[in-house]
């Protein structure tokens, strides 16, 4: 578990944001929530009730597990996302994926004027233990529940379990396959709890399926389609698949899921496509299924790093062929359409990875070179150390907050000196209009 540092959070944020000025101050703030977790009071929780509650999309995004958060049960009522909006720091909207951390310097609360508020960790003891006092950094919005997220489909499925949106209903979240096929220590990605988050959510209750069909994807998004006008983009995922699943081959298995919905509603939405970086024969499939955007995620840059975290995905397709096939891949969709993402941030997990920040620095600023230097514009999701997973295991507390805002740093600069626009498919960029939730990244345009 987290528990609060013994410097108090506020004034070290403060001196980061003194020390970054080229990054907003809200970025800051949401790389820590990110990185870190939020905790929330018993009130904040009970004015969540009715707001669009967290999903679990695909992982757990949470620093502790289901079976130890007790009666409060947060992953029941937690909302997916916050808006931190003015309040004393002035803050312009920004939008944050919510992982549950008890133990968190930040908590939503109410104030005294029954407003919800994020407060920060505001000072020590002097005795190396910490103040419980926290100070108001910004006011906190919850989104209203989806009016289609009470609905059932016809096998009597909740519809909010097939095709949940994040990204504040910008983006609907069809994840197909709810397992993963590397697995084991000696497999798995050791940042992923995949496999363990399907575990503990069924031990739970919460009705999961192990593979969605086509036909209950377009269910579901026909009843979207008449009701909801937000949503601008869908993302089709899932576990990877070594050998086949349902005698099917991953290409095989994925492709059929855009296919089915660019026929039925085509062009209603941004096509998504989140797999692992196939020949070039299948990715050309993709394409002619509709398919704008390919995200064929590399995770981390570093050789070693990649062999030892990304093991089965390094034995399987291994890491020289990966990026090989990501750049082939920009050749079929043109290179503003392929997005590899990469876990911000693991380049720092003990016991493997690198000591000092700015050696991580240096080897992701390298990977985005590469690719950037070809047009491929990779975006990041901030490292969300689960309990459930290899490294959060022996990272509780994940990467450096430092870490995070050289990154942002590093990105743009980059970014900059190719001319790259910001990717598409994310909506509108800049603080105040960013809404990617699982990074700063956007936000910083």
């Amino acid at each position: 578990m987290t528990k609060s540092l013994e410097i108090p959070r506020k004034h070290f944020i403060e001196q980061l944001i003194a020390d970054h000025p080229t990054i907003p101050p809200e970025a800051i703030v949401k790389e820590d929530l990110l990185r870190g977790g939020v905790a929330f009071s018993d009130d904040a929780l009970r004015v969540a009730v009715g707001m669009q509650p967290k999903s679990y999309f695909i992982f757990s995004f949470d620093m502790i597990p289901i079976k130890e958060m007790g009666q409060r049960r947060e992953d029941l009522s937690a909302p997916e996302e916050i808006c931190l909006t003015g309040g004393p720091g002035h803050f312009r909207r920004t939008i944050v994926s919510v992982r549950i951390n008890p133990h968190s310097p930040y908590r939503v609360e109410i104030d005294a004027e029954g407003r919800l508020v994020l407060a920060i960790q505001a000072g020590g003891n002097g005795d190396g233990t910490t103040d419980p006092r926290r100070d108001p950094l910004c006011e906190v919005q919850y989104r209203p529940r989806p009016s289609y997220y009470d609905r059932t489909l016809s096998s009597g499925r909740p519809l909010d379990e097939v095709a949940p949106n994040i990204e504040w209903g910008y983006l609907l979240y069809l994840t197909v396959y709810r397992k993963c096929q590397y697995f084991g220590f000696e497999e798995e990605c050791q940042f992923c709890d995949i496999n363990e988050n399907y575990r503990q959510q069924i031990s739970a209750g919460r009705p999961y399926q192990i593979v969605k069909t086509p036909e209950e994807i377009l269910e579901a998004l026909a009843i979207i389609a008449e009701t909801d006008q937000e949503a601008r983009a869908y993302t089709v995922t899932g576990g990877s698949i070594t050998s086949k699943l349902r005698g099917q081959t991953e290409a095989d298995f994925y492709e059929r899921y855009p296919l089915a919905i660019e026929k039925r509603f085509p062009r209603r939405w941004i096509s998504k496509l989140v797999v692992q970086a196939l020949p070039l024969d299948d990715v050309k499939r993709f394409k002619d299924a509709g398919v704008q955007i390919y995200h064929p995620n590399y995770e981390i840059w570093d050789d070693r790093l990649f062999g030892i975290i990304c093991a089965g995905k390094n034995r399987y397709v291994g890491r020289e062929e990966w990026h090989r096939r990501i750049v082939d891949a920009a050749g079929v969709f043109g290179p503003d359409q392929v997005i590899p993402n990469f876990v911000a941030g693991i380049e720092m997990a003990k016991p493997y990875g690198f000591h000092e920040v700015e050696d991580a620095i240096a080897s992701t600023a390298e990977g985005l070179e590469f690719f950037m230097s070809q047009g491929i514009k990779p975006r990041f999701t901030t490292w969300c150390p689960e309990p459930l997973s290899v490294l959060g295991k022996t990272n509780p507390q994940g990467a450096p907050l430092l870490y995070h805002v050289r990154l942002l740093e590093t990105y743009h600069r980059i970014l900059r000196k190719y001319k790259l626009t910001p990717p598409p498919g994310y909506g509108e960029p800049g603080i105040g209009k960013a809404v990617f939730s699982v990074s700063a990244f956007m936000d910083c345009f």
